[in-house]
């Protein structure tokens, strides 16, 4: 299936590994070129190296650290000085501390809302007029299955990442008309770094081993696993594509069942 990606432009968030190096990674397979950042230089430098390497397109990388202003503005101005325009925005971050309502600060909700909500917001008003001139966009949000069923002990991701589910939801429609779409990829339980580091809190918690943490969330998923990052990656991939055309304000999840709503 050709998914009409070769040659457009695609910023993603957080690219240097786990879930974003796996969508920027499924992109270039389809033929985007691509604006990778990330806040650790070195990581960066390999994965885009390496994107290079293994699928001939252009990669610009950029180390910056988009919970921050000057970050984003950074991103903005790398993509659109290479390229001259973005097709497709990926939002990405790394997730924020785990812990109970009162074990935050109000520097804690602060510095979440700015990693979470403000990178999105950023990044997407950095873009969104060239978008909107060109009529043509996508939007991609990762954010997580505990917008649509909460996790205990993730207080801040629940919170912030459910207000960037009403923010796209809303964007959705304003920009519809323009031939853009903005959709939510919520993944489950994969494996990735972040999700590691919510293993080894829920021992440190519990008493439990790493092994008896992943095995507990494995009974929890009909399909008895982990997801692999590349298995989220493809719907990223095709929800960036022409293909996608008629798919706007949707928070789809990746999880192999573990959300147990209708709808």
């Amino acid at each position: 299936m050709d998914l009409g990606l070769r040659g457009k432009i695609a910023i993603v968030a957080a690219s240097s590994k786990g879930l974003g190096r796996a969508i920027a990674e499924e992109l270039a397979a389809e033929g985007a070129n691509l604006v990778m950042c990330a806040r650790g230089e070195e990581a960066l430098r390999a994965t885009a190296d390496s994107v290079r390497k293994s699928f001939g397109v252009e990669v610009m990388e950029i180390a910056a650290d988009v919970s921050q202003q000057s970050g984003i503005d950074l991103v903005a101005k790398t993509a659109l000085d290479a390229f001259g325009r973005v097709d497709v925005l990926v939002t990405n971050s790394g997730g924020p501390p785990s812990g109970n309502f009162d074990s935050f600060t109000l520097e804690s909700w602060e510095n979440a809302t700015r990693l979470l909500l403000y990178s999105v917001v950023g990044l997407t008003r950095a873009v969104l007029p060239g978008m909107k001139e060109r009529r043509w966009g996508r939007i991609l949000n990762v954010t997580s299955i505990a917008v649509k069923q909460p996790i205990d002990g993730l207080m801040l991701s629940n919170s912030l990442r459910a207000a960037v589910t009403g923010f796209a939801r809303t964007l959705a429609n304003e920009v519809a008309s323009f031939n853009i779409t903005v959709n939510n990829l919520m993944p489950g339980y994969t494996r990735t770094d972040r999700v590691e580091q919510l293993a080894r809190a829920t021992s440190q918690k519990t008493g439990a081993s790493l092994k008896e943490s992943y095995e507990r969330w494995e009974k929890e998923i009909p399909m008895g696993r982990l997801g692999e990052p590349r298995e989220f990656a493809a719907l990223a991939a095709f929800l960036a594509s022409e293909r996608a055309s008629y798919i706007t304000g949707s928070s789809i999840a990746v999880d192999g069942g573990w959300i147990r709503a209708l709808i």
